[in-house]
């Protein structure tokens, strides 16, 4: 907590005064306040961090914690605490299944499920929140690499915002006392073109001025909405004519707009955060659209992969209008470059030191010369035989991988490949891990673990 926070906490306390303390700004290195940290970069720059480490000999592992219940929500990090969400069942199997795989089948489980969060001491792993936010059998189905808490929480320092799809959306004070709830109904996420294979909500929320961001595309009234932190009044309401999606919105400063930005099949796209007004949108991708925008360099890149098309766009972040590509076309007034195909299915794209790189499914490394879309080199990690869940995320010259089955690629940032080590966590790794002062954090199957110097 900074001294000025303190100072107020202080005054307020000497005058018996109670008042709502100024959200601070996350510390770049140190906090990852939301899915991919900061403004979803998935990038933590400042202090060296690991290239190799061996989890049998403790070497290079701070610490681990296991975890109840199934989760694919990454981690989060405000100051000394790691926060994480889990809905832990009334099974004793989990019917989790890793691989590649195109298996649409629901999981048919309809136990008594707890949805909790817990947080953890960064420095320690010792569990110092414990909160139980619903109990009961879960409204929608989910898939077999889906859990019933996909969706990573959001924190300005003064509340942690929780996302259960149809189970609620929440907000907790830091101590893990639940300020309100609010009901959105059935959120039923699941394949379009089979309406009854129901996958389980996956979009994270996003917090920005005090301000919380939900997009919310399923099989019926889709919407983007904003509410107020300090109660959950909705603000407004921008209805979605989109299949369902599981993409995290991003926010994102043009001049003096402040845009929210989308992924979709149907639309995907930019509106104004203050109105919800739409402000550009491209039609067409893959049908079911994962990746978080990204954005940088005067751009926003977008990605998405399933059914005929794999693309990836470089957006100017000035766009305005109906910008789609005609057909034949690659670029357009708006759409600096374009490539048809090399898209991700599952793993959001990463900006770093000037390159772009995008994760395949199956484990094929796409880098990218951001501005002109220049592909630099095409390679595979892993043996082509696992999934790539997990987004990659960035630090120290570094770029970490995490394959579903625990293995952590570790590649040296260039426009040339190399890859420095392959270190496994020995545990089911699905969740995109999250970086503070050097230590990254994992979320496994059965744990989390802190992995430092």
């Amino acid at each position: 907590m900074t001294p000025t926070r303190l100072a107020l906490l202080f005054l307020l306390s000497v005058f018996g005064m109670t008042a709502t303390v100024p959200a601070a700004d996350p510390k770049p290195g140190s906090d990852w306040p939301s899915f991919r940290g900061i403004r979803a970069s998935g990038v933590a720059e400042g202090f060296p961090t690991l290239t190799t480490w061996d989890i049998p000999k403790k070497q290079g592992l701070r610490w681990r914690t296991a975890l109840d219940g199934l989760g694919t929500s990454s981690p989060i990090v405000w100051g000394d605490r790691v926060c994480i969400t889990t809905a832990v069942s009334g099974k004793l199997d989990s019917n989790l299944k890793i691989g590649l795989y195109g298996d649409i089948t629901s999981v048919e489980d309809i136990t008594s499920h707890t949805w909790k969060i817990v947080c953890l001491n960064k420095r320690t792993g010792r569990v110092v929140v414990d909160t139980t936010t619903q109990t009961g059998v879960p409204k929608v189905k989910r898939h077999t690499k889906s859990t019933h808490a996909n969706s990573t929480l959001a924190t300005d320092g003064n509340n942690l915002v929780a996302m259960f799809g149809s189970e609620g959306l929440y907000t907790l004070d830091m101590n893990g006392k639940v300020v309100w709830k609010k009901e959105l109904g059935v959120l039923d996420s699941g394949y379009y073109q089979v309406p009854q294979a129901q996958w389980e909500f996956g979009s994270s929320p996003i917090i920005h001025e005090g301000i919380v961001v939900i997009q919310a595309d399923v099989q019926k009234d889709s919407f983007l909405a904003a509410f107020d932190i300090k109660d959950g009044r909705e603000l407004w309401r921008t209805p979605r004519q989109d299949v369902p999606t599981w993409s995290t919105p991003t926010i994102h400063k043009v001049g003096n707009q402040t845009q929210i930005l989308v992924n979709g099949w149907r639309h995907t796209g930019a509106y104004d955060f203050k109105t919800g007004r739409e402000i550009w949108k491209i039609n067409g991708g893959g049908d079911i659209p994962v990746p978080t925008p990204v954005t940088g360099l005067g751009f926003v890149y977008m990605t998405s992969a399933h059914g005929q098309l794999s693309p990836v766009y470089a957006i100017r972040e000035t766009a305005t209008g109906d910008i789609s590509l005609a057909a034949n076309e690659t670029s357009n007034a708006y759409i600096a470059w374009s490539v048809p195909s090399g898209g991700a299915y599952m793993a959001t794209p990463l900006l770093y030191r000037d390159l772009l790189y995008v994760v395949g499914w199956n484990g094929v490394l796409l880098a990218f010369d951001p501005r002109t879309g220049e592909r630099l080199y095409q390679e595979r990690v892993g043996g082509g035989t696992t999934a790539f869940t997990a987004s990659p995320v960035a630090a120290d010259g570094k770029i970490y991988i995490t394959s579903e089955e625990g293995d952590v690629f570790v590649v040296k940032a260039g426009r040339t490949f190399q890859l420095l080590a392959t270190n496994p966590l020995g545990e089911i790794g699905m969740a995109s891990p999250a970086i503070s002062e050097g230590v990254i954090y994992f979320r496994t199957g059965k744990s989390i673990m802190a992995i430092g110097q």
